[in-house]
């Protein structure tokens, strides 16, 4: 059973999705643009280990889009009150390309908070755009069925045609209100950001690091530094997949991410 929930924060209305009754907790992100239904795949296979929870990022889904600098470090402050608001003094982490990004700052900024800490494709090193991204950008500044089709197909990146649900509800999201604010702040708050492997360093937390063989939006080549950063650091490269394995195999990736936390 999944619940839909909504919480304040400075003012501001999250949204969120809670799954499972165990007594260890997981924290999804999702990354930019998206929302938390981008996890709807994996959310019920862990739910049945652990309560799940998976917020709406201040700016993204339906949560409310503020008229801000969404900077790396914003996203990170929410982060930590979106835990404490909710009551989760100690998780498990998982966050996916922004979300991966932010889960790592969040976590070289709370080691305490973070039980153990899985990055899927993260955001952080990679300073150039690529074809993939920039379909993604344009599909977000001129959200349209045709747009947001051939975005997500290119970061899919297997050829086949992606699940119509995706395509709509992208378009349904950025046309709200601010959205596509929120969207291009975010991208100029990680073209200003610094490069992520310093902050890597200081993480002492088990890290796994789970990246698409065949990602097209942040190449697999970015691995690199975020393994020579990491001091604990698992490496699971998923062939066949692209931007997102936990859509694309949702069940290998729910395996891996088992194992990883040590619970079958």
């Amino acid at each position: 059973m999944v619940h839909e929930k909504f919480l304040q924060i400075d003012g501001h209305k999250i949204r969120y999705l809670e799954s499972g009754d165990s007594d260890k907790t997981l924290v999804l992100i999702h990354g930019l643009g998206a929302s938390a239904e981008r996890w709807e795949k994996v959310m019920p296979i862990f739910a049945e280990k652990f309560h799940v929870v998976i917020p709406d990022l201040i700016g993204f889904g339906y949560s409310d889009k503020p008229l801000t600098d969404y900077t790396v470090d914003f996203f990170s402050d929410f982060l930590k009150q979106f835990l404490e608001t909710v009551n989760i003094p100690r998780t498990y982490l998982i966050g996916s390309s922004l979300g991966g990004q932010i889960s790592a700052e969040f976590t070289a900024a709370n080691p305490d908070s973070v039980e153990k800490l899985i990055l899927v494709s993260p955001s952080g090193v990679m300073k150039q755009s690529t074809p993939a991204l920039d379909a993604y950008i344009m599909a977000a500044l001129y959200p349209n069925e045709q747009n947001a089709k051939n975005a997500f197909e290119l970061m899919d990146g297997s050829g086949e045609s992606v699940d119509q649900k995706i395509v709509t509800n992208f378009v349904e999201r950025m046309r709200l209100p601010n959205a596509k604010l929120a969207f291009m702040s975010t991208i100029l708050g990680l073209k200003n950001a610094e490069i992520i492997t310093k902050k890597l360093t200081s993480i002492l937390n088990e890290t796994m690091l789970i990246w698409g063989s065949d990602d097209p939006v942040i190449p697999i080549h970015h691995a690199d530094d975020f393994i020579a950063s990491l001091k604990d650091c698992r490496f699971i490269r998923m062939d066949g997949c692209g931007h997102t394995p936990y859509v694309q195999d949702p069940h290998t990736f729910s395996e891996k991410v088992l194992d990883f936390l040590g619970v079958h």
